[in-house]
């Protein structure tokens, strides 16, 4: 569990860290749509450099990259197999029965692996250089004119917040219950399927116990202190749109340009 990085932030001096949460939001979803249009080994080879560029600009070392990596390594591999055994195409490479590799598996494979890899790299560098308040903030201030909409834009920003903000918490409680368990003589790897499944009971029932004490707590510290809403609320913390967002939002407009013309005048 303490391999899960969601919801952590990393202080440090750097450009990265010191962009708009804006900007980076934007940036972010700009980026899961650009990596589409990358078709071939030279687009994705683009797409690497501009990811692990911001990764150098950000300052922090790439093993905290590859921990957020770690907890979707199954899912990872699991589609990229599923993609490599049933994608038909290109010159057979190899076949067992009714299964078959082929070129344009493989290709559309690596494809695959690479989108879910930049992908999580960049959703990584968000949350690493952007406090969970910040990021709460900067999202509310983008959905602000669905207030016209009767959208509760403060309440969802709130318990995003309040949500990024618990989730190292209950990563690191659930470490110290299965901590505390295995001190008894219980064996979590051991046994079947079900016998797994059932080990699991003892450490859902008290972090579920600890998980809605602690919002009572929440709620009650709210309360004395006379939380009433986003309504009339001033802020403590103010966003500013600087230049150099405005350069992060170009670059990848520049980024885009490029995979487009790419593709369709190579």
């Amino acid at each position: 569990m303490d391999k899960l990085i969601i919801g952590r932030y990393i202080p440090r001096q750097s450009v990265i860290h010191r962009l708009d949460p804006r900007s980076k939001l934007l940036a972010m979803f700009a980026f899961v749509f650009i990596i589409f249009l990358a078709q071939d080994a030279v687009g994705y080879g683009i797409l690497t450099a501009y990811t692990f560029v911001g990764v150098a600009l950000s300052r922090i070392k790439l093993s905290y990259f590859l921990k957020g990596l770690r907890p979707m390594l199954g899912l990872i591999l699991f589609t990229v197999v599923f993609q490599m055994l049933f994608t038909t195409g290109g010159e057979v490479l190899f076949q067992v029965w009714l299964l078959k590799i082929t070129t344009y598996s493989v290709q559309n494979a690596f494809f695959i692996f690479m989108r879910f890899v930049l992908i999580i790299f960049m959703s990584t560098l968000l949350t690493l250089t952007t406090p969970p308040l910040t990021l709460a903030d900067g999202i509310e201030t983008g959905l602000a004119p669905l207030r016209k909409l009767k959208v509760p834009v403060h309440e969802i920003g709130l318990m995003l917040s309040i949500s990024l903000r618990f989730i190292p918490t209950l990563m690191d409680d659930t470490t110290m219950i299965m901590n505390a368990q295995k001190s008894r003589g219980m064996d979590f790897g051991e046994g079947n399927l079900v016998q797994k499944v059932k080990s699991v009971i003892p450490i859902l029932i008290p972090l579920f116990v600890s998980s809605f004490r602690r919002a009572d707590d929440l709620a009650i510290a709210m309360e004395s202190r006379g939380y009433q809403g986003g309504e009339g609320r001033s802020k403590y913390r103010m966003l500013a749109w600087q230049g150099q967002d405005t350069l992060l939002l170009l670059s990848l407009a520049a980024l885009a340009a490029f995979l487009i013309a790419w593709r369709f005048f190579q």
